[in-house]
């Protein structure tokens, strides 16, 4: 049975993530110690101390949750030497954390990386008036006619019965009124600052696609799977294009659970903020054995 690690996109932030890692792991603290060289101590101030408001900004938050991913990691892999991992994925930014850990790429860069993507997102959100809509209990065909109807997109598809949509706010008020008279258990406006994975994303998808021209991609030493298709890649010029097509595209973290579970797949760790992803791979398949690292104590359990 093969071992995944998956990890969390942007709203599993919360203050206070990775202080206990970083007490608690010398080599979660050598990760937390090179990005507040890199970014800053302000930066892990924000993180263990906040204001909330400061890091669910996204320049900072995306940042927040790459680091706090490989700390996690880093600390599994200190405290279970034997444990060896052979699928890496993740939640849209969680992606990105995924490419760190099949060692596309170096900690400093991948960093940097992160915190160029957040800088242009950010930037694209301040442009546009866009918002997600969580769509709960309702089947795709429904989803695809409160697009039509609403004139938004489809932007998580993340697990059954639980499909994220985004678009213009006005679009999105529209959305949920729709939903509100179908057959939706509910239709939760998600707290966020712009429309992710749509075409707003546009100018950021375009200004990450130049910045990463110039950064040094190796080849996945294990197989990660994009968001885009939810299938392997492995080719650096590949992974380019995927990370610059997700920023604008559905994420398909379902069809990256089964296809992860059709190859082998059985056991999940989840490394990073919060317990999101768990209950997502629950909901696919009950079967699976799926365990959290998010604080130092969840390394005792």
């Amino acid at each position: 049975m093969k071992t995944a690690v998956v990890f969390p996109g942007q709203g599993a932030q919360y203050v206070g993530m990775g202080r206990s890692l970083c007490e608690g792991s010398r080599a979660a603290r050598e990760i937390f110690l090179a990005a507040g060289r890199i970014l800053g101590d302000g930066f892990l101030q924000t993180c263990f101390s906040g204001p909330d408001g400061v890091l669910a900004e996204t320049s900072i938050c995306q940042p927040a949750l790459f680091v706090h991913g490989c700390a996690a990691v880093s600390a599994l892999l200190e405290k279970f030497p034997e444990e060896k991992y052979a699928v890496a994925y993740g939640l849209s930014l969680g992606e990105l954390t995924a490419l760190w850990a099949a060692g596309v790429f170096d900690f400093e860069t991948g960093l940097k990386v992160v915190a160029e993507r957040g800088r242009l997102m950010e930037k694209a959100c301040l442009k546009t008036d866009g918002a997600m809509l969580c769509l709960i209990g309702g089947t795709p065909d429904a989803v695809g006619e409160v697009c039509c109807s609403a004139s938004v997109e489809p932007a998580n598809v993340n697990c059954p019965g639980q499909i994220v949509v985004s678009g213009e706010t006005k679009n999105i008020e529209k959305a949920m009124s729709i939903a509100e008279k179908m057959p939706f258990r509910r239709a939760l406006r998600l707290n966020v600052s712009g429309a992710y994975h749509s075409k707003l994303m546009e100018s950021a998808s375009v200004g990450f696609e130049k910045f990463l021209r110039n950064v040094d991609f190796q080849v996945p030493r294990i197989e990660v799977l994009t968001n885009v298709t939810g299938m392997a890649v492995s080719l650096p010029d590949e992974i380019r294009a995927m990370l610059c097509r997700q920023i604008v595209s559905p994420v398909l973290f379902e069809k990256c659970c089964r296809t992860a579970m059709e190859s082998g797949v059985g056991k999940f760790f989840e490394c990073g903020p919060g317990r999101t992803l768990s209950g997502m791979l629950r909901k696919i398949d009950d079967s699976v054995s799926v365990r959290n690292f998010d604080r130092i104590e969840d390394f005792d359990a």
